[in-house]
């Protein structure tokens, strides 16, 4: 069985290297599906009976690790220095220093790597991370999915 769980933060980037509007400061309102696949429970008297995983979990787990340190924070790519010693310069500002270029593709593979070991297994029903999508717009989003980033990490 699959289920989705949709979550949504506010945060800025920029990439430096693009050819056109995206190489300046800027915001998006990204969304965030996490797809998980596992068994249906079946424990009469427990909570999670009929489920793969309860749905408050999933937001739980994904918003404690990851949500929360990127909603309302600048996604910075660590070779965009002189962005970096900017934002970190002012006090208080909630900047996200990253090892990647700051995409919608490069965020939905660090996604997936952060949640992926804290949705292994959780009731004992071959539970697992399938895919992590991000939106950046409505309209444009990227994938990251188990196959692919189990290549990626070999």
């Amino acid at each position: 069985m699959r289920i989705t769980r949709r979550l949504e933060f506010d945060a800025g980037h920029r990439i430096p290297d693009h050819a056109s509007q995206c190489r300046h400061l800027h915001g998006h309102r990204y969304t965030l599906e996490i797809t998980l696949t596992g068994g249906v429970i079946q424990a009469d008297g427990v909570p999670v009976n009929g489920m793969v995983m309860d749905f408050a979990d999933v937001k739980a787990i994904a918003k404690q690790n990851l949500v929360d340190l990127w909603d309302h924070a600048f996604l910075a790519y660590r070779g965009d220095t002189r962005v970096v010693e900017f934002l970190t310069s002012m006090p208080g500002h909630k900047t996200v220093v990253l090892d990647v270029v700051p995409t919608a593709e490069n965020l939905a593979a660090e996604a997936f790597r952060i949640l992926d070991p804290l949705y292994k297994d959780v009731y004992g029903n071959q539970l697992r991370l399938a895919r992590v999508r991000l939106y950046e717009t409505p309209n444009c989003w990227a994938d990251a999915l188990r196959d692919e980033q189990d290549s990626r990490s070999r």
